[in-house]
């Protein structure tokens, strides 16, 4: 009976934990940019002398969808999304670097360039992207950030900076608490001048509502049967304590 009760207890105990995973990635259908987090699970024995055949599941973190949302068309020009492949670089609140896709930009009262979130954006010079008082703002392909000065004709552009546009190996990267993407090893990445965005636009997130809404209904069943397993556990023990009373 304790075989059936450890893999009816950890299934049930991991259903949990990836219907909360499953509920965080349908409450961000409509974040910009978010990327679903993926539950994964791992089965390895109970250890302890005897105890070779009995197994349960552990937790091994969580995975990241990195497959690209939808985009769509805002006309916004602080609005950008990366064409493919590729991240922008931002400023965590340790000050380290982090990446995220978002590309709804904004200029702070302070005059710095940083997402919805305020975070902010990082620019090749390693440094924040800081934007003078002006009257327009133009961020070209290449990531390339141009203002026109208060008071200035529309030929008189100035270049401020580029933001730092990167692409490292998936592989390399880890999904924080905050949502933010960084490098396994806290390091930095170098820019990639082979990433291009687009301007008035922004891209969606790339959770599937009704995937979502489908695996929430399965995992609600797994979680039933998990619970109906160890209550047909206890019953058993029950049984064969009668029959043990009985003889």
């Amino acid at each position: 009976m304790d075989r059936m009760l450890y893999l009816s207890m950890s299934g049930a105990s991991h259903s949990m934990k990836a219907q909360a995973v499953n509920a965080n990635n349908l409450a961000n259908v409509n974040t910009t940019s978010f990327r679903a987090d993926l539950a994964t699970f791992q089965s390895v024995p109970v250890e302890g002398a005897g105890l070779n055949s009995r197994v349960y599941s552990v937790a091994r973190g969580n995975g990241v969808d990195l497959s690209q949302g939808t985009m769509v068309t805002t006309g916004r020009e602080l609005d950008v999304a990366i064409n493919g492949d590729g991240w922008f670089a931002i400023q965590k609140v340790d000050g380290g670097e982090g990446f995220t896709r978002a590309g709804n930009l904004r200029v702070s009262s302070f005059g710095q360039l940083e997402t919805d979130r305020g975070q902010p954006v990082m620019g090749n010079s390693g440094l924040p992207i800081i934007i003078p008082p002006s009257e327009k703002i133009e961020i070209a392909p290449d990531g390339t950030v141009s203002a026109l000065p208060v008071g200035q004709t529309a030929s008189s552009m100035v270049v401020i900076d580029r933001i730092k546009m990167v692409n490292p190996d998936p592989a390399t990267m880890q999904k924080g608490n905050d949502g933010v993407m960084r490098l396994n090893d806290g390091t930095t990445s170098v820019a990639d001048a082979a990433v291009r965005l687009s301007s008035g636009m922004l891209e969606g997130s790339n959770v599937n509502a009704v995937d979502s809404m489908v695996s929430m209904i399965a995992l609600a069943r797994q979680f039933e049967m998990g619970v109906k397993m160890m209550k047909t556990a206890e019953d058993n023990d029950r049984a064969s304590a009668q029959l043990l009373q009985m003889s």
